[in-house]
């Protein structure tokens, strides 16, 4: 049987992707697995091994439709479902299964505060498109592949880091998932070990003023590696102190110790550190009793109340306790 797998984006959705990736292709006799991604995000599939074919959204939709139509495809599994998945379903005209967004619990929660969310993680969720296959979660995690020419290489980091650093994810897609600066300038001088800060470009700036309280203990990482290159780091990390962004998922997916810092989003959306059976070190903060979160299920550009406690009243004294902790057992 031949499947299409469809998740156009982003980072941490992509890897929620791949336990139903992996089971289809282990428990299917025969399964042949392609995947359609947008290219931009290409990176963090591409090295999947569970994946026989890989298709990619650029600009040319017309060129695309035409090779996937030539492909004679059994079945479509929809994991992102939208108007865009909508039209390419329509245009293959093969069964297809959809993965269920909730989008009418997610606005009763970040609208009313109604919360008729499942206690159940949407990559637990994603295994509702492949039930009719037989296929079930192994219990495995995710999945996370980092190819051979994008590992970092020695001499990339500060030699006062080579024996273990805490990786610290300062970026976040949405202004309301980031702790401010100041904050992070704070966590960052209450954490008595070496310190790798990791973000996009356009976190440098932020980086580098989080640097400046002690350079030999925080190297800023923000905007000098690739993806992949950034996941290996998280990877060579003793632990990982992250927001809600694509980088939490990976370090879950290479099994490291997350303490996950939460803002306008919260774990009950179904997006926590997704580990599986692995008994893996995990904790959140979180500011408890708002009642002004969930603002949004994906983030903001900017606190709609105007006060941004969410991030604000973070005990980052307490995270860093924990991480210091965490760090020591770890050795």
């Amino acid at each position: 049987m031949k499947f299409l797998i469809i998740r156009f984006s982003s980072i941490g959705d992509i890897v929620f992707t791949t336990p139903v990736v992996r089971c289809l292709k282990q428990q299917v006799p025969d399964a042949e697995v392609h995947y359609l991604t947008k290219f931009s995000f290409h990176k963090v599939i591409a090295g999947n091994p569970y994946v026989d074919k890989f298709y990619y959204l650029n600009n040319d939709w017309d060129l695309l439709m035409h090779e996937l139509k030539q492909e004679k495809y059994d079945y479509i599994i929809d994991l992102h479902h939208n108007l865009r998945t909508l039209r390419i379903k329509r245009t293959l005209k093969v069964k297809a299964f959809s993965f269920n967004k909730l989008n009418i619990q997610k606005f009763l929660l970040t609208n009313f505060k109604i919360n008729l969310m499942p206690d159940v993680h949407i990559v637990d969720r994603n295994f509702e498109t492949v039930k009719s296959f037989g296929v079930k979660n192994d219990g495995k995690g995710m999945d996370y592949f980092i190819p051979k020419d994008e590992e970092i290489k020695q001499g990339d980091l500060p030699h006062s880091h080579s024996l273990g650093y805490v990786a610290i994810v300062i970026g976040a897609a949405h202004f309301t998932k980031r702790l401010p600066v100041e904050k992070l300038q704070k966590l960052c001088a209450s954490l008595h070990h070496p310190i790798v800060l990791l973000g996009g470009p356009d976190d440098k700036a932020a980086g580098d003023a989080i640097a400046v309280i002690d350079p030999i203990k925080i190297y800023n990482a923000s905007g000098k590696f690739s993806i992949n290159e950034s996941a290996d780091l998280v990877r060579k990390s003793k632990l990982v102190i992250s927001h809600d962004t694509g980088l939490m998922h990976i370090a879950a997916a290479l099994k490291k110790p997350v303490i996950a810092v939460w803002g306008n989003t919260m774990p009950l959306l179904g997006v926590a550190p997704y580990y599986g059976n692995a008994p893996v070190l995990t904790t959140k903060f979180e500011v408890e009793k708002l009642s002004c979160r969930p603002c949004s299920k994906i983030g903001r550009d900017k606190c709609p109340k105007k006060h941004f406690k969410c991030m604000m009243l973070q005990d980052v004294e307490a995270i860093a306790a924990t991480a210091q902790a965490w760090a020591k057992e770890l050795r």
